[in-house]
């Protein structure tokens, strides 16, 4: 075992109070892609990248390619996918009492797979869609098995995954939730991102504490201000603290 593991074992050890930042790199271990880190393999099969199909302006100009992109490349993916060791060690700290919150910028749902409870998503998630015309609510499900573009059966209303596309805002309760659970927090670890998506990125500035913790498979530009960094697998990393 690495000394860098052995003082995170001691530092988990002597607290019950964790706040856990995670990104892309979290899920990716369960088999859904981070399409940052793919070279141009959407455009064998799509004409714009993929920050372009997943803005509010394409959404509302091209719906049909929009939600093309958003069932296979999205959807289909995290049907599949489960929790993994990064997921069920969270969950089982929490449970313990050790952790206080997970922030994440996923929208996949498998937090909650895991059976983490207090999961602040930042950027929404796929498994709650609604009518834009009556509110209406529905399940990933729908969305998944529609014709094309999902409508509302009630109403006949356009039905949007309440995730946050490129060029919408963030929900402030939970941004203000977030911002409050670090700045309480007495550890943070902040795993599985590069720490470059704003203003989800900027969230590590509110941690008073003395104990931050980066684990990322490469370097983030927020490496310096780390009292502990491990390069390696977030699950992998994990799974050996007890």
């Amino acid at each position: 075992m690495t000394s860098e593991i052995e003082r995170l074992k001691e530092i988990i050890a002597g607290t019950d109070n964790i706040v856990f930042f995670g990104g892309a790199g979290v899920s990716t271990e369960s088999g859904i892609p981070d399409f940052r880190s793919v070279d141009g393999l959407y455009n064998q099969e799509y004409d714009y990248p993929p920050e372009t199909i997943l803005s509010h302006t394409f959404y509302r100009r091209y719906p049909e390619e929009f939600f093309r992109f958003y069932k296979n490349k999205i959807l289909i993916p995290g049907e599949k996918a489960r929790p993994n060791k990064a997921h069920l060690k969270l969950a089982q700290w929490e449970k313990e009492g050790k952790l206080k919150a997970v922030i994440t910028q996923n929208i996949d749902g498998l937090h909650q797979a895991a059976g983490s409870v207090n999961v602040l998503e930042l950027h929404g998630s796929v498994l709650r869609n609604y009518c834009e015309k009556c509110g209406a609510f529905y399940d990933v499900q729908h969305v998944l098995h529609s014709d094309g573009i999902p409508f509302c059966p009630k109403c006949g209303g356009r039905v949007k995954p309440d995730v946050v596309l490129y060029e919408e805002g963030l929900d402030m309760d939970i941004m203000n939730r977030a911002v409050r659970a670090i700045a309480e927090a007495d550890v943070l670890i902040i795993g599985g991102t590069s720490l470059v998506v704003y203003p989800a990125a900027g969230l590590i500035d509110y941690y008073r504490g003395n104990k931050l913790v980066l684990i990322n498979r490469s370097a983030t530009s927020r490496d310096a201000q780390a009292d502990l960094v491990i390069s390696g697998s977030i699950g992998e990393v994990l799974d050996q603290i007890p």
